[in-house]
């Protein structure tokens, strides 16, 4: 049983063999997919998904708590289990999404929130890049 099924087990969902197919995709994925990605992978498993059942599922799934949702400016939603904090850099260019975590700038965030009078309970940082491009040898 992977992680996102036993979450689903643990809220009280019921779970069908298509939407136990589904949540192990989710949970086997390392690139942020968005619906159709996720149809894609789900219907190599079983072509009697329909992309309906994806966009169902992953609805509810996102309203349970268990999958959170992601616009990264390319148009599309796309989706990752809830885990562990972390933020995200966008690579513009090629749409890849990188997770990481850095202590300086939650604390800069924190800090920054408590000079304006506030207490941080949460936040997301996305940074959207492109690579920095190379100088030709010689110049």
């Amino acid at each position: 049983m992977n992680r996102i099924e036993k979450a689903c087990l643990d809220k009280g969902l019921r779970m069908t063999e298509q939407r136990r197919i589904i949540a192990r995709v989710v949970s086997e994925a390392y690139d942020h997919p968005d619906a159709e990605e996720l149809y894609r992978r789900a219907h190599e498993l079983d072509p009697n998904i329909s992309i309906a059942t994806v966009y169902r599922t992953v609805k509810l799934f996102e309203d349970a708590g268990i999958l959170e949702r992601h616009d990264f400016r390319d148009g599309r939603s796309r989706y990752e289990e809830i885990s562990g904090h972390h933020d995200h850099l966008i690579d513009v260019s090629t749409g890849k999404v990188i997770e990481f975590m850095n202590e300086e700038i939650e604390a800069l965030q924190k800090r920054i929130a408590q000079e304006l009078g506030f207490e941080l309970v949460d936040h997301r940082l996305e940074l959207y890049c492109r690579p920095i491009a190379k100088k030709p040898a010689g110049s």
